[in-house]
């Protein structure tokens, strides 16, 4: 079933080392949501299924919202769609924004999944990363959402961040456990040219990135929670059973997904559609009665390679015969590669479907990269 996703392109500051499209300019949050609404009502066309099954409200920090203006926009979606009875609908949230006042709106909103951008649970690393919130309040803002009714709950954890061993990651993914989250995303420092990490890289002062120790504490992390009751369904994904991110597979098994905002990307199965990531150009776009997008029309390798990436990272892997019925690629054109990774262990083979092993999960760019139809 389709998605739909809502970009909010706020922040209240700049994290280091994030490259998302936001402004921390946040005078036009209601003239934002004013034309996202307008969007909406603009595409009400683009997915030929209107029946909705996922909306996730993703940014920049969505939990910004006030109540009204979250109400604004999924009302605005029910009037040009059909809301499964049972969909998912995921509001991204930063702990600082999180009291009883605002969660209970949320739930009155129809929200009824929380993605809750914890980072890590250490107050240094947190300052190192530049968020906005505390320990202390990462821990609270769970606690008051479970006790506020949330039931589906996910957390993000950055592993990566520079640290003498991996005490305080430990701590972390133990403080997870304790708080007994359905689902964690977890994700490793990236350090993006266009960061404030970027510019200290460039500069020469800030350490590159340490491989061995990034890949250390990811043995680590899915080591524990594996061993805790959590399935490793996507590379940087894990949750307890019945609590797989639907929106997010909806993109790993290329279901059709209209996204709605400035920097939104949209996907019919023939092509994508960029909107533009500047938020005067975009308001003035909209207001004026066009979509400020830019449209990708997807060959059959395309199609392929994008299959490629995005499955390979999954439970689900690859399956051979997609490739050659739908996308009429051969198994012979990455059959030497293939046998490659296999005698390496980094690949596994079950009749036609292709999968990493754990060895392979370390190094799931580089043979996704190498599996990519040229």
């Amino acid at each position: 079933m389709p998605g739909i996703y809502i970009h909010i392109p706020f922040c209240r500051q700049a994290c280091h080392y994030c490259d998302f499209h936001f402004s921390t300019d946040l005078k036009n949050k209601e003239k934002m949501v004013e034309m996202i609404c307008r969007e909406l009502t603009m595409q009400q066309d683009y997915l030929s299924q209107k029946n909705i099954s996922t909306i996730y409200f993703g940014g920049g920090t969505p939990s910004l919202l006030e109540a009204v203006q979250l109400k604004r926009i999924m009302n605005t979606i029910a009037q040009h769609f059909t809301i499964e009875k049972n969909a998912e609908i995921t509001l991204e949230a930063n702990p600082d924004d999180l009291d009883q006042a605002s969660l209970r709106a949320f739930r009155e909103s129809g929200i009824n999944r929380l993605s809750i951008g914890i980072q890590s649970f250490d107050d240094e690393a947190l300052r190192y990363m530049n968020r906005a919130h505390q320990a202390k309040q990462a821990e609270d803002s769970v606690r008051l959402a479970q006790q506020e009714g949330f039931d589906n709950i996910s957390i993000d954890l950055i592993y990566g961040v520079p640290s003498p061993d991996h005490t305080i990651w430990q701590r972390d993914l133990d403080k997870a456990l304790t708080l007994g989250v359905q689902h964690i995303s977890s994700y490793c420092l990236t350090i993006e040219a266009d960061t404030v990490f970027g510019k200290r890289k460039e500069k020469g002062s800030l350490a590159p990135e340490n491989e061995e120790y990034n890949a250390q504490q990811f043995e680590l992390l899915v080591h524990t929670l594996e061993k805790n009751g959590y399935e490793q369904y996507e590379v940087s994904n894990f949750s307890k059973p019945g609590f797989i991110s639907r929106h997010n597979s909806n993109y790993w098994h290329s279901e059709f997904y209209l996204g709605v905002g400035p920097g939104a990307h949209s996907f019919d199965g023939k092509s994508r559609q960029y909107n533009l990531e500047n938020n005067p150009r975009y308001i003035l776009a909209i207001e004026q009665g066009m979509l400020p997008f830019s449209k990708e029309d997807l060959d059959q390798k395309t199609r392929a390679n994008e299959y490629i990436m995005t499955r390979l990272r999954t439970k689900w892997g690859i399956d051979v015969q997609v490739l050659e019925n739908q996308f009429g690629i051969p198994f012979e054109t990455i059959r030497e590669i293939v046998k490659k990774y296999r005698e390496m262990d980094f690949l596994q083979q079950d009749k036609t479907t292709l999968k990493l092993t754990k060895k392979g999960l370390l190094f799931a760019d580089k043979i996704t990269e190498d599996l990519f139809i040229i």
